[in-house]
């Protein structure tokens, strides 16, 4: 385990090394203060952490990964109820495949008079899309499981809770995970639009709050704390994995 977390620093330095490289190769093409300098962007960084950047990203944080947790409560079960019940499935595909493809960011101004101003309409914003990644990804977990494993464990004597731990649970976490993992891209993104809106506080309100103000060196501070709490995301659902599937 040891040399496996020496290699992801590793992979995750050398990544950083080359980001900031083009970075600074920009910043010298473009002679010009709107795209400022590695160097001076992390000074301003750690600069505004303690007392201006933390309390955006804690409140961005909470927002990203409530709507995470919440997506996980509802969509794993439904869509294991829908892998095994094709009644389920016909109700449940049909609406998913309508809702799903939609821009859930022209909901916006409906979830916050429907949610308020506050945490609710952007957790809200964010389940609303990525909760269907994970349903339809459970339930294509469950549907793939061969017909010969179901066969094998019934004739061991399980009952229908044993089956559902020791076959189709460890079946469908690595796509479950899988899916979370996609989500957390898709989650930033809708949580920077959504925190340019009816907030004075968040990441994405941060950012174009420095732009507006033409403070660039202080928006790219704001750009490198969101890409750090992506990589804290990364690195937490990928420990999850290695708990939970061991075998991966």
């Amino acid at each position: 385990m040891n040399a496996v977390s020496r290699l992801i620093s590793n992979k995750t330095l050398m990544g950083t090394l080359i980001i900031v490289f083009f970075w600074y190769v920009l910043h010298l093409a473009i002679q010009s203060n709107i795209v400022p300098g590695p160097l001076e962007t992390f000074i301003a960084f750690f600069g505004l952490l303690h007392g201006v950047l933390l309390p955006h990203m804690g409140i961005s944080l909470f927002r990203v990964v409530s709507a995470i947790l919440l997506s996980t409560v509802i969509g794993v079960p439904l869509g294991l109820v829908m892998g095994f019940s094709k009644k389920t499935d016909a109700i449940v595909s049909p609406i998913a495949y309508i809702l799903y493809p939609i821009p859930k960011v022209a909901f916006l101004p409906l979830f916050l008079v429907l949610f308020g101003l506050g945490n609710w309409s952007k957790i809200i914003l964010i389940f609303s899309i990525i909760v269907f990644q994970i349903l339809l990804a459970v339930r294509d977990g469950v549907k793939e499981i061969p017909e010969e494993l179901y066969l094998s464990v019934k004739s061991l004597g399980l009952n229908k809770g044993l089956i559902y731990w020791n076959l189709v649970i460890p079946a469908v976490m690595p796509k479950t995970i899988s899916a979370i993992r996609v989500s957390i891209g898709v989650s930033i993104a809708t949580l920077f639009f959504s925190e340019n809106y009816a907030t004075s506080y968040g990441i994405g309100y941060f950012i174009m709050s420095s732009w507006v103000m033409a403070d660039y060196v202080q928006m790219f501070a704001g750009i490198l704390a969101l890409s750090i709490m992506g990589i804290l995301l990364f690195q937490a659902i990928d420990w999850m994995e290695k708990k939970l599937c061991p075998w991966m």
